[in-house]
């Protein structure tokens, strides 16, 4: 039993790792004049949008380190302001991946009172982490898309973790796309982006 939750653990460290290396293409691209700029999540800022992604990052940061994750932390100081707050996510990014890769077996994280392994935690993250990665890169009107095996695995995950409750709270309602189209799009309309829009 051991031997098979490390193996999910492993692919789920693997499914980060992918997320992780998309989005940092993304973040390469980030200049400080884009900054003020709208983003696919309706009413944010890339600005905003960079804050959020490293405070992800951070909670990914502490699942790994503590088995354990504030959801609301009361000392939660604010972000440094920087010239380009893309490399400091950058950073926390790496940070991320060097944590997660060092995990040498499948604990629970306690997240809000709920135990959730650790493979469920990677993978949840790799969801946010890509997705938010699409959004940077067309926030900066680049056309970056996630590539197809990545976007599959996630959109397989995403079915599974997103429901009903979680709109419109965590995700605007799901956006309508031709059967046909590209597993990228269906990821980012299921989680309710319009995957041609901005």
């Amino acid at each position: 039993m051991m031997g098979e939750q490390n193996k999910a653990l492993a692919a789920g460290v693997a499914l980060l790792e992918r997320s992780i290396e998309y989005a940092v293409g993304s973040l390469r691209i980030v200049t400080p004049d884009a900054l003020c700029r709208d983003t696919p999540c309706s009413g944010w800022s890339l600005q905003r949008l960079l804050d959020h992604l490293g405070d992800a990052l951070a909670s990914l940061n502490e699942a790994a380190a503590s088995r354990t994750v504030e959801l609301c932390p009361a000392s939660a100081a604010p972000r440094p302001a920087v010239a380009n707050p893309a490399l400091s996510v950058r950073d926390e990014a790496t940070t991320v991946l060097g944590s997660w890769t060092a995990l040498l077996a499948d604990e629970p994280v306690a997240i809000g009172g709920w135990h959730v392994s650790s493979p469920v935690v990677a993978a949840v993250g790799a969801i946010e982490v890509a997705v938010h990665g699409w959004d940077v890169a067309r926030s900066c009107g680049e056309h970056r898309p996630v590539p197809p095996v990545l976007a599959e695995e996630l959109l397989d995950l995403a079915q599974v973790f997103v429901t009903p409750a979680d709109r419109p709270g965590r995700f605007a309602a799901r956006v309508g796309v031709p059967r046909t189209a590209p597993a990228q799009d269906h990821l980012l309309a299921f989680l309710g982006r319009d995957p041609n829009g901005r």
